[in-house]
């Protein structure tokens, strides 16, 4: 036993695991691998609107469709399986219990492949009954179409739930810029398709798409596969229940994996109002989710996925330490609310600029994207409490407690549910305005539901560990930066001649951006430092 406690030694001096006071740094890894990601990303977006502009059938089709298999990605892939696996998985490699914690990520890994190869067949059979339930908008070509893209689909959805499985080791090493660097390879390999095939009609183009979006989800899951048996020696793919640890993974995944569903449930019945508007909105609604799903990503995800492995280690290594927890907590609310704020304010009063920079070409028009912006808009009034609310989501889940966000996520989906219907259908009649701008509504329905989840978050976590939260003074001033600097960039805007969009969007956030945070230095915001401090310290990552 003394021989093989050594080696185990040996092995974590081999790989060893970091300090979670390093996870400033890893949230800085988690940004750059999702901004690399998404900037591909809307490259890639901005190929779809360059071949499909706005308001075509075909558009509708794809992004409605892509919403079906995306639905089983994120109910198995990051948010549930990070959240039930990491803690488990990071906790043993904190007690440098290294085999025990690769046999779990093995056992884990096979149970998944299981039950995704089942759902996935069981998806491509049912798709037309899955069309009716989130699109029953669509009728004739258009619904017929929307069948064939989601079956192409379903396969690729499988995989990306492995790349997930694949993220979540490789975050409890601390390996964080590969996992999430790794859709640009299916990024990539999108706009490779649309290149090549460009040339398709419309319904023919969208089927190839598809194709391209599979082949893109295996690269995706193929890149990071070497550097996983890398840092985990002792990885077997087998079924093992029988685990006390595994076991745990299993419980904990259930209440998480309603909660992801949930959530879904959420954006399907937001899908389901759009396609009852005109068309065009649900690709609308497509394209600013991705755009203000960015920053949520970019802070909020970053920073979340950064902590969780961290808080959970602080738990694996020592039970009570709870003050250090909140510390933590604390101190990532204050990060992401430094970044989030400015990026509300610009997608309330500056999207126009946004959304043509990145989608007006080809058949996607100055008014597409002036549409764009308004439901873009609509998404700055929730964008704060979304990305707060990815935060304490971890910190229970650092806890082991998946029930509480549980309870909070179904009363969010009750509350966007009846909203999103009064705002995005009796709403624009009532105020005299075209029914497509319902999808505004759906934004704004979103945002008021994610405030009451993130406050009742907090609420309860405070009754538990003691205060956390934003000082008033803190926000008081962060949004007042924020406002004046837009005022600024305002008053660029309606200065500066004609240019390309890319170009005037250079000439008005540029700007934006140096005055917030100029404004941040004088009011004497300590997170503008910190910012400038992470970059230049930032050291390379094995």
């Amino acid at each position: 036993m003394k021989c093989e406690a050594r080696a185990r030694k040996g092995e974590a001096s081999k790989n060893p695991v970091p300090s979670p006071a390093r996870t400033g740094r890893s949230a800085i890894f988690v940004a750059a691998g999702i901004l690399t990601s998404r900037l591909v990303g809307f490259a890639r977006l901005r190929a779809f609107a360059y071949y499909f502009g706005l308001e075509s059938d075909a558009a509708d089709a794809f992004n409605a469709g892509f919403r079906i298999p995306n639905f089983l990605q994120n109910l198995f892939g990051e948010g549930a399986l990070s959240a039930s696996f990491i803690p488990v998985y990071a906790a043993l490699l904190a007690r440098e219990d290294r085999r025990e914690a690769d046999r779990v990520a093995g056992a884990v890994a096979s149970l998944l492949a299981l039950i995704v190869a089942i759902l996935v067949l069981a998806g491509v059979l049912a798709t037309p009954l899955l069309i009716d339930a989130i699109a029953p908008g669509f009728k004739g070509a258009k619904r017929e179409l929307t069948i064939e893209i989601v079956r192409i689909l379903f396969p690729g959805a499988g995989l990306l739930v492995l790349s997930a499985w694949c993220l979540g080791v490789l975050n409890s090493h601390h390996r964080f810029f590969l996992s999430y660097t790794a859709p640009v390879m299916w990024n990539a390999a999108m706009i490779l398709t649309l290149l090549l095939y460009g040339h398709s009609s419309l319904p023919q183009l969208a089927v190839i798409l598809a194709w391209g979006s599979v082949a893109g989800s295996a690269l995706q899951f193929a890149v990071q596969l070497p550097v996983v048996f890398h840092l985990a020696h002792d990885l077997k793919f087998v079924f093992d229940v029988a685990s006390d640890q595994v076991r745990t993974v299993m419980k904990n995944f259930v209440p998480v994996f309603i909660s992801r569903g949930v959530v879904q449930v959420s954006a399907y019945v937001d899908a389901l109002l759009a396609s009852l508007l005109p068309t065009g909105a649900v690709t609308g609604l497509a394209n600013a989710q991705l755009l203000y799903t960015l920053p949520v990503s970019l802070f909020g995800m970053s920073i979340s996925a950064a902590e969780l492995p961290a808080m959970s280690g602080v738990m694996g290594r020592d039970p009570t330490g709870i003050e250090t927890v909140r510390r933590r907590l604390n101190s990532g609310l204050r990060q992401i609310a430094f970044f989030v704020v400015p990026s509300a304010v610009a997608f309330l009063l500056l999207g126009d600029v946004v959304a043509a920079a990145l989608l007006e070409t080809g058949r996607f028009t100055h008014a597409d994207a002036l549409y764009v912006w308004g439901i873009l808009a609509g998404s700055g009034v929730g964008l704060l409490a979304s990305t707060l609310g990815r935060l304490y989501a971890s910190t229970y889940y650092a806890l082991r407690d998946t029930r509480t966000p549980l309870r909070y996520a179904l009363l969010r989906v009750l509350l966007t549910t009846a909203l999103g219907y009064l705002f995005a259908i009796p709403l624009p009649r009532w105020l005299g305005i075209p029914t497509i701008w319902g999808a505004a509504g759906l934004t704004v329905s979103a945002g008021l539901a994610g405030w009451v989840e993130m406050l009742l978050l907090r609420r309860t976590l405070n009754s538990k560990i003691g205060h956390t939260g934003l000082d008033s003074g803190f926000v008081i001033k962060l949004w007042a930066a924020a406002f004046a600097a837009a005022g600024v960039a305002w008053l660029v805007k309606l200065n500066v001649p004609v240019f390309h969009p890319i170009v005037t969007a250079i000439v008005v956030l540029g700007p934006y951006g140096l005055v917030f945070f100029g404004l941040t230095f004088a009011l004497g915001i300590p997170e503008a430092w910190k910012a400038i401090r992470l970059g230049k310290n930032l050291p390379s990552q094995g």
